[in-house]
């Protein structure tokens, strides 16, 4: 399906997609920080070596030589998707990105488990934040995915144990929620805080600010 917008510099997008059929497309600890590290490292103006197969995050860090292309201002990684909060820095910068971190994942997940041909389910998906408060949303609503592993209806029955909640949030590495809580590690570098509107002046303020729709009923 044709996109009906266009990217615009300085506009926030909601970017995510699927393993094709609906197939996991992280299968182990190593698969998920090798797409973190092409987060990082896809995000250059100058073209990108995607056959550095295996590469983490500390590896390649000096490896990056091109300015970033786009801001990202929040991911979570989950087994067969992922969601991406972006702004367009730059004009076509959202559709290179994409397409040097899809191919460069693409590469390595068919070179590792012997498979060939798509593993994303067609052309990213992305929608247009248009006002301040589907932005607001977003930042919980993506920081929360990982909540379905634990409780996978919490959405239509409600949160049956928050503080377990919580706690599992603090122990999902494969999201930017440990970032804004303050924890000091490499991948705090793929981020770009600073492009949020001051929706939380200390790290205590961001917990809050997602955990509260811990405790909204049933939708």
């Amino acid at each position: 399906m044709a996109r009906t917008f266009t990217f615009s510099p300085d506009e926030f997008y909601h970017i995510y997609n699927r393993g094709t059929e609906k197939r996991d497309i992280f299968m182990s600890h190593t698969d998920r920080n090798r797409f973190v590290a092409l987060l990082y490292f896809a995000n250059q103006s100058e073209p990108a070596d995607l056959k550095l197969q295996g590469s983490t995050l500390l590896e390649i860090i000096e490896k990056r030589i091109g300015a970033p292309i786009v801001e990202i201002a929040a991911y979570c990684l989950m087994p067969n998707h992922f969601h991406l909060l972006i702004r367009e820095h730059e004009e076509g910068g959202i559709s290179k990105f994409m397409q040097k971190l899809t191919t460069g994942y693409t590469m390595y997940f068919n070179k590792k488990y012997e498979r060939s041909g798509s593993l994303f389910q067609g052309r990213f998906k992305a929608t247009h934040v248009a006002d301040d408060i589907y932005l607001r949303y977003l930042i919980s609503y993506i920081h929360l995915n990982p909540i379905k592993l634990i409780e996978p209806k919490w959405k239509e029955t409600g949160i049956t144990n928050k503080a377990r909640a919580e706690q599992y949030l603090e122990t999902y590495m494969s999201s930017s929620y440990l970032d804004y809580l303050g924890k000091e590690r490499p991948e705090s570098m793929i981020l770009s805080r600073e492009v949020l509107p001051e929706y939380f002046l200390s790290n205590a303020d961001f917990k809050t600010f997602v955990t509260e729709w811990l405790t909204y009923g049933p939708e």
